[in-house]
Formats: C-alpha cells, structure tokens, sequence
C-alpha cells in the first residue's frame, strides 16, 4: 500500500539543505524554508504512478538575535547541476531508506495491505506496471494506439531522472503573482480524468486522450467497461493518507509559522470578523462563499461600488408587499415547476 510518510522525509531534507547552503554562501546560518507537497497517484495514462507535486519557498527565512522579525532571503536560481545531484542524492537516500524498512530487497516485505485487501491490492500492482489485473485480459498490458542508471541523466532543463526516480524543477512562480500561483495549484490539484478526455467508441471500449503523446507516438490508450474501473480504483487514495503535506515554516505545528502566515484582520473589529466569517471561525459566511466560488461580492453596491451595510430586516408582510409594489417587483412568489425525473437514471458501463 503505498503511503508518501517514508518518500516525502528524505527528499525535504535534500531540497532543504540545499537551500541552507546558498544561505549560508550569502552569510546567513539562522535560517529555514517551507514547502506544500502534494500526493498524487496517477500518471498520464490512468496508471498508478505514486509522485509528488512540491510548491517550495524559492529562499529561506532568516532568524537574527536583534530583531524578532524574520526576513525572507531570495537565493540563488538552481542550476543543472544542482538539480542533477539533488535527484542522485534523494534516488540514493530513498532506496537506501526502502531497503532499511524491508519495503525492497532480496526478501519479500511484509504488507499488511495485500491481507487486508487483495484484490485492491494486486490491482494497485499491475497499475503501476501497466497491466490489467482482472477480467479476460488479466496479466496482459494496456493496449496502445500506434534504462536506470545511477548516474543523473538530463531530460531537459532543470530536469533529471536518477535510478526511477525524476525531479523536474523549471516552474516557477514570481512574487505577488497570485494569478499564476492560482494556475500552478489548480494544475497540482488537478483530478485524474479531465473533461472530455474520454470517448466512448463502441458497447465496450473506451478511448481515453492522454496530456501529451509518448516518445513512441501513442496518444491514446484503449481500455474496456472493466478495465477502466479498474484503473480509477487504483489510484483512490488510500483511507486516512493525506494528499496535502506541509513543511517546515509551513507546517500546522511550526512555532515560526504566524510570522510568516500571519492572520488577516484588515482593521476590522472582532465582531465583524465573526460576522464576516460566520457562526464559528470553521465556517465562511455566505456572501465569503459567493465571492470565493462565483466571484461575486454581494457586499458592494453595484451602483457607487460602496461597501453595503444591514440596515434592516424587514419582516411584516404587508409591509414587504408594499415596498415590492413600490419597486415595481411581483409581490407572489414564482409558481414551483413540477418534480422532474433524473437525467441519467443509469450508468452506461
């Protein structure tokens, strides 16, 4: 069953030190950084391809006795080389650790995961190796259209791939830029099928349209009812395994962490910001979640763009009747339209 607790560790620790290092070139030693990592277990084809997404700090925060302020330092860009020796130093860390827990070796791991589910846990396994598990194809490999060295082989810039492990660290998103951050999570987050990238073919074949073509050409992959069921139950995560991890200065238990992600009060009151909020700090007001889903801010006046405030709450019928008849609004409220049936009031497959 795979869990990211083992892998995410080791390559923190590598990045991390990284880091700390060209801090320590520009003549700071007090220093920390913070990354949100996200846990995905899908690739490009439907397969189970456990890796990560990282959105690291491009720099540190720096810590100094005279002030209680932290600072933040912009380090260096990374170079190739630096990315080729963190991908053969986090390749060589993560082995090593996977052969200390027994997960690999010369021996079989025990995995509590095959006894409790093996059908899951089998069809898991040939996900990751692109074959089907069950049905009538059982063993065989999904159907297409159309080296492991230790030493860090460059696969374009910023990129490397080291013994099946790859880092790829070209993305970058510059300051303030909350547009392009937005764009960069929503990619990171984003969900194993997207819309319209399958097509139903036949009574029993489905083609589903890989992001980008393979180097061998195949653009497509064919699967049936039950293979493509098969696929989406593979890369469920696993029950109580995060798929959002946080460290460093980012971390829910970082005692630095309200420095750097201080809490918004925009110079309102208390009172207001519970308003503003809620019932509870745990919950967002209505007109909080109208703006964040739909991008509409109820609170401002269309016509000045004034913040609006409650003046009243009118509750008296015949009053309420009397300032619509006065608007020039219907006073009845719409006829209710009859129950209609489902759409779809069954699955295809």
């Amino acid at each position: 069953m795979f869990r990211p607790d083992p892998i995410l560790p080791p390559y923190y620790r590598v990045v991390q030190g990284w880091y700390k290092r060209k801090a320590k070139e520009l003549g700071f030693d007090n220093v920390q950084g913070g990354s949100v990592s996200f846990v995905q277990k899908f690739g490009s084809s439907l397969n189970a391809t456990p890796h990560y997404h990282c959105l690291v700090l491009d720099g540190v925060y720096a810590f100094t006795d005279d002030t209680k302020e932290p600072f933040f330092i912009e380090t260096p860009p990374p170079a190739d080389e630096d990315v080729r020796q963190i991908a053969e130093t986090v390749s060589v860390r993560t082995i090593r650790l996977l052969e200390r827990r027994g997960v690999i070796g010369e021996q079989d791991a025990y995995d509590p995961f095959s006894e409790e589910s093996p059908v899951l846990a089998g069809m898991t396994a040939a996900s990751v190796r692109n074959m089907i598990a069950t049905g009538d194809r059982a063993g065989l490999p999904v159907r297409r259209v159309l080296s492991d060295p230790a030493r860090g082989v460059r696969t374009s810039s910023l990129c490397y791939v080291s013994r099946g492990f790859s880092l790829h660290a070209a993305r970058t998103v510059e300051a303030h830029n909350r547009a392009g951050l937005e764009q960069l999570c929503s990619y990171v987050t984003r969900p194993p099928l997207a819309s319209g990238s399958l097509e139903k073919v036949a009574d029993d074949k489905y083609l589903f349209k890989m992001k980008s073509s393979w180097s061998d050409g195949t653009s497509y992959i064919i699967l049936s009812s039950h293979e493509l069921l098969e696929k989406l139950s593979s890369i469920v995560p696993p029950p109580r395994a995060h798929t959002t991890r946080y460290h460093g200065l980012l971390a829910p238990h970082s005692k630095r962490r309200a420095e750097i992600v201080p809490a918004e009060n925009n110079g309102n009151t208390p009172s207001e910001e519970r308003r503003k909020s809620g019932s509870t700090k745990y919950r967002l007001a209505w007109a909080a979640l109208l703006s964040r889903v739909f991008q509409i801010d109820v609170s401002v006046c269309p016509v000045c763009q004034g913040k609006m405030k409650i003046i009243a709450f009118i509750t008296d019928p015949e009053s309420v009747q009397r300032y619509l008849r006065g608007e020039g609004l219907p006073t009845e409220p719409p006829p209710i339209a009859p129950a209609r049936s489902p759409p779809q009031l069954e699955f295809e497959y």
